[in-house]
């Protein structure tokens, strides 16, 4: 079967370049037999592994061909091409779903595909580039040095000298992808409702996500502006990396940027033997996720191994920025609230959160919700929040989606993915990691060091509950945030104070007041607690910077008025 004259095209004329799910199905309605061919492929590939997964089981020899079936699932994954190889990418990063023998060979789908020619991978660059490769590049590689499920790398070195990496797409990629996201379409309009969560009028939606990111990913010109963003956002970070794109030597279906020197996260021996700290790149991995949901709103949405390296001086660098997304402020002010609301055990402020994410409807009753909620996080959390984990909470979430009206809103199918994909990364180095080790510490510094108004009312809202200041609350936020070695006290205090005598504070200081003095007594034990948890940074010198900082932005906002 060829699909070398596929063309879905627009009413225009011109070559689908943005996903359309009207244009994809309208084109493959009037060929039906590409279709069922394609289908039945997919149907036959499962059924035929599956029964002979049945047939070990029968006759009692799994543990015999258990690395004989580990391999078949790879190379079946890698014949249905590039829409499974990115499923069996996501299942290899989850070491806690999937078992050790198939975890090995999936593993090998991030970068140990099969190549496709030389030959036509240069053709390729000399066309989209209207250069010779040696006029484009001094040096390149006689054979590529990885292969994706997209395109294929190869090492060079411009007339400039800088050694690149050059990304070269792999030929007719179009047909296959739009063929399978018509199937998986088709399959989840038709039988979504029969799944056993209520996620079945969503099903379609997160379809066309999926989609849609798969579009970007494969116009090359998108992923280098992509990858220049991601580096603004990190400027002033010096623990991660982001390669430069040449934009001479790059086109639609080539990418020419930086080469990384670096070790696969995966390969643990490597990294052990360069004097490298497993656990700061663990935690730097998952601190820069934070950073990308709750700061700067743009995500990399598929952080698998593959994509991410530790460099030789111990950064992470990341070096694929095909499938990105945004969030907006609201979005990113939310999430890091319910996070919070999920420390402090406040579930009705938590559900009224995942009525502004879109999980519940605006209309949705969420009182009978609430103890449900409790019931939940209590079991996944248990007497420590250190026990946390999202493969748990997923488990035990289904039920609670089964019986209530929860959905999975679209854009949040790449948040939930980038956010398993990074726990099951940082799982793979650290079996014993506990996601909420880094990034409590870190929504609770940001929530009370972040000077935005929005994030200021949400501070507001976590440390009043029903009119009360919750003094434990607040202890709790401090002593979580000093986990985090970036938390600076003695500054987030100065900022906290700042607000507190400008006129917008005005509220927050009349509360304090009335908090001091509530129940009809002087709360001089919560003071004291508050003034034994902070006495240790009180130290002279901080203080007199503090101080000196303070007076000058007095000053500077004195002579502005």
């Amino acid at each position: 079967m060829t699909y070398s004259n596929f063309n879905p095209n627009r009413q225009d004329g011109e070559t689908l370049r943005v996903y359309s799910a009207d244009a994809i199905a309208s084109y493959y309605n009037r060929r039906p037999w590409l279709v069922l061919w394609r289908g039945l492929k997919i149907f036959l590939s499962f059924a035929i592994f599956v029964t002979k997964l049945k047939l070990d089981q029968v006759f009692n020899r799994e543990e015999k061909k258990k690395f004989k079936r580990a391999r078949q699932i790879r190379k079946l994954l890698t014949n249905l091409g590039p829409t499974f190889i990115k499923v069996g990418q996501a299942l290899s990063t989850r070491p806690d779903l999937i078992r050790k023998d198939f975890l090995v060979e999936l593993i090998k789908l991030q970068d140990q595909l099969p190549a496709f020619d030389n030959k036509i991978a240069f053709a390729i660059i000399e066309k989209q580039l209207d250069l010779k490769i040696k006029e484009a590049y001094k040096e390149i590689s006689d054979n590529p040095v990885a292969a994706a499920s997209l395109g294929q790398v190869y090492k060079g070195r411009l007339h400039t000298g800088e050694e690149v990496a050059i990304k070269v797409q792999r030929p007719n990629l179009l047909p296959v992808i739009t063929l399978d996201l018509y199937l998986m379409r088709w399959g989840a309009v038709n039988f979504g409702k029969f799944l056993p969560l209520n996620l079945g009028h969503d099903l379609d939606l997160i379809v066309d996500e999926f989609g849609t990111k798969l579009f970007e990913e494969i116009d090359y010109v998108n992923e280098g502006r992509n990858a220049e963003k991601f580096a603004a956002n990190f400027r002033d970070d010096d623990e991660v990396k982001v390669p430069a794109i040449y934009w001479s030597y790059s086109s639609l279906n080539v990418l020419t940027l930086e080469w990384i020197n670096g070790y696969k996260l995966n390969d643990l021996d490597t990294i052990k033997a360069a004097g490298l700290d497993i656990d700061e790149i663990v935690k730097i991995g998952v601190t820069s996720g934070l950073k990308q949901l709750l700061e700067h709103g743009f995500f990399h949405a598929d952080p698998h191994p593959g994509n991410l390296f530790a460099t030789e001086d111990g950064r992470m660098a990341y070096i694929d920025f095909g499938m990105m997304d945004q969030l907006n402020e609201v979005t990113k002010e939310t999430i890091a609230s319910s996070v919070v609301q999920l420390i402090h055990n406040n579930y009705k402020a938590l559900a009224k959160d995942f009525v502004q994410l879109g999980f519940l409807t605006a209309d949705t009753n969420i009182e009978p919700i609430i103890p449900a909620l409790e019931k939940v996080f209590n079991n996944v959390i248990g007497q420590s929040v250190g026990n946390f984990n999202f493969k748990t909470i997923t488990d035990d979430f289904s039920e609670l989606m089964y019986e209530y009206p929860f959905r999975v809103p679209a854009k949040f199918a790449l948040i939930i993915r980038s956010l398993v994909t990074q726990e099951g990364l940082a799982l793979s180095l650290n079996p014993d990691f506990r996601i909420v080790e880094v990034s409590f510490p870190y929504v609770s510094r940001r929530l009370l060091t972040e000077e935005s108004p929005a994030m200021r009312k949400r501070l507001i809202e976590v440390l009043f509950k029903d009119g009360k200041f919750q003094w434990q609350r607040l202890e709790n936020m401090i002593q979580i945030a000093s986990a985090d070695r970036k938390f600076d006290l003695l500054p987030t205090a100065g900022l906290g104070l700042q607000y507190l005598v400008s006129d917008e504070g005005g509220y927050l200081r009349g509360q304090l007041i009335h908090a001091l003095i509530e129940d009809d007594r002087l709360h001089t034990e919560e003071v004291s607690r508050l003034w034994t948890l902070i006495q240790p940074e009180l130290k002279p010198e901080k203080i007199w910077d503090v101080a000196i900082q303070a007076w000058k932005q007095f000053s500077a906002e004195t002579v502005t008025n």
